[in-house]
């Protein structure tokens, strides 16, 4: 029996549509700022916003990945902003990265498993939806608070219907948000997500519905009360080795928690451990060594190792993910050695 396969399920394709994808980003104020801050810190030049974003980017992201102790990462494309009525609004939001940017990626590198965004008001949305199904994707990612997606609304009960189906997982946003724009804050509440819940989805709320900034509302026992009455409820960590996300982080190890929880990355969210280390997370020669960690995907999992999360959380994506046998025998395995990543 091979090992089990170790993914961070919450990976985002960047992009701005320069090569033709049709998709686009439009950056300004404290979103340009951070950008600007994530790009450095990736090392790229800062003209690489204008430039061939998305190829410098997936490839830079492809040697990450074959660095690290992952098999494989589910890169996200992010939808457009949609009113209720299924109309598009592209005066609202900051990026759109179309399905078939990591449709295409995943058909050429298996180590990207195709995560695809579509919003549930779409006209078209469960035609996209069957689409993508078919060309490999392995979840369906959904910004409610920024992309204007109720996920209690009734109208999108067939939706929801057709994604258990076929036994797509959702992956939804909860909690607060400041890497792009909020079109309705009271959308970050995870209760909203009762709906799909209760169609039979698998759902997994990203980031365990804590707050972003300090003015955010804090859903996260909400979510952790949500999770003694459904089953198919999980949570990921993504994001949650940041110094505005980790005040939940050590309590996502709690025994009623942690067999629910799913590693994810948020990359490329910086990965910055110092405020765990202030709160007493780790000791100061922890800090030091795993923040060294010049890949920022291994550093995430293994700040999230010394904290205590076990082995099986980078394992549990592949059991809920629609994973064809193709692209389980495609995915490159590596051989994980302890210490190997950590200099």
């Amino acid at each position: 029996m091979p090992e089990p396969l170790r993914i961070d399920m919450h990976v985002h394709m960047v992009g701005n549509g320069v090569a033709g994808s049709g998709g686009w980003l439009r950056l300004s104020g404290w979103h340009r700022w951070l950008a600007g801050f994530m790009v450095r810190q990736l090392g790229f030049p800062a003209d690489v916003i204008d430039g061939d974003l998305e190829g410098v980017y997936s490839e830079h992201l492809l040697q990450l990945v074959r660095g690290s102790s992952l098999d494989a990462v589910v890169l996200l494309a992010h939808e457009r902003v949609h009113n209720s009525d299924g109309r598009p609004r592209d005066d609202l939001g900051s990026m759109y990265v179309p399905n078939d940017v990591v449709l295409d990626l995943a058909e050429t590198h298996p180590e990207f498993l195709p995560g695809v965004s579509i919003h549930p008001a779409r006209r078209d949305a469960i035609g996209e939806l069957d689409r993508c199904v078919a060309r490999g994707a392995v979840l369906m990612k959904c910004l409610p608070n920024c992309q204007n997606i109720d996920p209690s609304d009734l109208r999108y009960r067939a939706f929801w219907e057709r994604m258990a189906e076929v036994r797509l997982p959702l992956l939804a946003h909860t909690g607060g948000e400041h890497t792009v724009p909020i079109v309705n804050a009271a959308l970050a509440d995870p209760k909203l997500l009762r709906l799909p819940l209760e169609c039979g989805v698998k759902v997994i709320a990203a980031h365990c519905a804590t707050k972003s900034g300090p003015i955010d509302r804090d859903y996260f026992e909400d979510w952790a009360e949500m999770l003694a009455e459904f089953p198919n409820l999980y949570g990921d960590v993504s994001a949650m080795v940041s110094l505005n996300r980790c005040a939940h982080l050590r309590d996502c190890l709690r025994p009623e928690i942690e067999p629910r929880i799913l590693h994810g990355s948020d990359f490329p969210v910086p990965v910055l451990g110092h405020r765990l280390w202030m709160e007493g997370a780790f000791d100061w020669q922890t800090l030091r060594v795993v923040q060294r960690i010049t890949n920022p995907l291994e550093r995430d999992w293994q700040f999230k190792r010394a904290l205590g999360f076990s082995e099986e959380v980078p394992t549990r994506a592949a059991g809920l993910l629609r994973l064809s046998d193709v692209q389980r025998a495609f995915i490159p395995r590596r051989e994980y050695a302890e210490g190997r990543h950590t200099g």
